[in-house]
């Protein structure tokens, strides 16, 4: 059985009818939230609306019938950022699917979640390109 949730407020487990919020503690810059006003040098800053968790997790991406491998830098209920080695275009709609370590999630087992979201900012990082996504949707996959 799949379980089709709008992921809006924490990445849960859903098992067995059971809703858990991740045990695992977030860096200290992974909470600050900063504003959407421009500075004092005119730069805007970003606006975070979740805690972000490190996770390095190989996913692979698909966009129609292209794939990607890349790995998560961070994980968020309302978004990843990926590592891959090629561009990605702003707005182009990806699938992808994680599974979750269970440590992180407080379940006895890992649990495999399948996302859809868009890219809403790609750079080039030293060698490697960082494509930031959206989790529009999500599904556990119950095994």
């Amino acid at each position: 059985m799949l379980w089709v949730l709008q992921l809006k407020f924490a990445i849960v487990a859903v098992v067995t009818g059971v809703v858990r919020v991740p045990t695992m503690k977030p860096t200290k810059s992974d909470l600050n939230v900063q504003s959407a006003i421009p500075g004092p040098s005119g730069i805007r800053q970003e606006v975070r609306c979740s805690v972000r968790f490190p996770l390095a997790l190989p996913v692979v991406l698909t966009s129609g019938k292209s794939e990607l491998t890349a790995l998560t830098r961070n994980v968020s209920s309302s978004g990843v950022l990926f590592a891959l080695d090629r561009e990605l275009k702003v707005g182009l709609d990806i699938r992808f699917s994680m599974r979750m370590p269970g440590n992180v999630l407080g379940t006895p087992h890992d649990v495999l979640v399948h996302c859809a979201g868009r890219v809403v900012r790609c750079s080039l990082s030293q060698h490697q390109y960082l494509a930031a996504s959206t989790i529009d949707e999500y599904q556990f996959a119950e095994q």
